[in-house]
């Protein structure tokens, strides 16, 4: 599949399956797919960069996109920079370590 493929794909998938990073004030961007790897960088920001439960979010994301997009084989999520840069920087990065996320599936 073409990289536009995929990237629209990973789009419709975010929008659809995940609406709550909308309905909540953040955003969504693809910012890199690799069809050749098999590999998309999505990244994150708005209101869920300082949200509590943002890097639970990131890490199904992280799992379940690559299981529901073909040819997609591994999905990075990042956090926006610059001005969309997370709220609480030193908490968010605290909490991205907490075991309590690893086996956090959400409602998605």
């Amino acid at each position: 599949m073409s990289a536009e493929g995929l990237e629209r794909q990973t789009r419709s998938y975010l929008s659809n399956e995940v609406p709550q990073i909308q309905q909540h004030g953040g955003n969504f961007e693809i910012r890199d797919v690799d069809e050749d790897a098999g590999t998309a960088t999505v990244v994150i920001g708005g209101a869920c960069s300082g949200c509590g439960i943002a890097p639970m979010t990131m890490k199904a994301i992280e799992h379940r996109l690559p299981e529901s997009v073909e040819g997609l084989e591994d999905v990075e999520v990042v956090r926006s920079g610059g001005p969309r840069a997370a709220v609480m920087p030193s908490k968010t990065d605290e909490m991205d370590d907490m075991d309590e996320y690893e086996d956090y599936s959400p409602p998605f």
